[in-house]
């Protein structure tokens, strides 16, 4: 039975270019599997010159670090050190622990540990805009600036009927995708196929099934009692027709943290990748802000 999922599986892949038209995937990064030490192993991105400010670029909810910044990093490549990683459950990230945004917090300095990187740039997109705001509260001395991008401070509720919901879908993904398959290394790092099924594998290599426990993680999110305490420069990327995470809760960003500078992007929620001719130009707006915002460091 499984052989015939996963033989039906493929057919669809095959057939899906005839559909969807992503971004063109033109000038990605390599990327590695990095170590972090007591945690396990992430994929990891890194590139740019490394003498430049670096910016970690935090993925969306069932996307992974390419899948959800592809767009952009060439464009930021020009001036920033930019790092992606595959954060825990997603994509060829972390999976022998439960999934929580404080730990995904924790993983991004791990990971900053791991590449000698003092202090960076935490920029997020949606749940990514969570665990940026996550990795400045537990870890104040290494987060220099925030740029959050189409999120808020809060994502969802602990509502059983969602709940339940949620549970359902994984259930029945199961048997499309069961949880503890290891993704193909060799296909998602396959660059000869067709952009639409590069796109999709990327989507694939996280476990749908799971979708109620993300959910859960999410859930437990709830930055609205500390956001003025944030006193590093940030940016925040509000995307103007955003069905998922409304305007009006990325607004509350705005208005809450001190100093903050507002962008707007007319797009949907996924701007990052279906109308990133429109992001690109913004975020890298945003970024060069934050830059000049930021103290330069006289450590020696």
């Amino acid at each position: 039975m499984e052989g015939v999922l996963i033989r039906a599986r493929d057919a669809v892949l095959r057939r899906v270019d005839r559909v969807i038209e992503p971004y063109p995937v033109r000038d990605l990064p390599d990327g590695h599997m990095v170590y972090l030490p007591g945690r396990g192993s992430t994929y990891v991105t890194d590139s740019g010159p490394k003498d430049k400010p670096a910016i970690f670029l935090l993925h969306s909810v069932l996307t992974n670090g390419l899948l959800c910044w592809y767009p952009l990093i060439p464009a930021l490549n020009k001036e920033f050190r930019v790092i992606t990683l595959d954060q825990r459950w997603h994509g060829r990230g972390l999976r022998n622990r439960p999934f929580d945004l404080d730990d995904c917090a924790d993983d991004v300095v791990a990971l900053a540990d791991a590449l000698g990187i003092d202090t960076f740039t935490a920029a997020g997109f949606s749940m990514g805009g969570g665990v940026a705001q996550l990795t400045w509260r537990r870890h104040r001395s290494r987060v220099s600036g925030l740029i959050l991008c189409s999120t808020g401070p809060y994502f969802g509720s602990n509502d059983p009927k969602r709940q339940t919901s949620m549970s359902n879908i994984g259930k029945v993904m199961k048997l499309i995708h069961p949880p503890d398959v290891q993704p193909n290394a060799a296909k998602l790092d396959d660059r000869t196929v067709p952009d639409s099924l590069w796109a999709v594998r990327q989507f694939l290599a996280t476990p749908v099934s799971r979708l109620g426990r993300l959910g859960d993680g999410m859930a437990r999110f709830d930055s609205r009692p500390w956001l003025s305490e944030i006193d590093v420069p940030s940016a925040v990327l509000i995307s103007t027709r955003d069905r998922v995470i409304p305007p009006a809760r990325q607004h509350l960003l705005a208005d809450n943290i001190p100093g903050i500078k507002t962008f707007e992007v007319d797009g949907g929620h996924a701007c990052c990748v279906l109308e990133a001719e429109l992001f690109i130009p913004v975020f890298l707006e945003a970024a060069k802000d934050v830059a000049a915002r930021t103290p330069v460091s006289t450590e020696l």
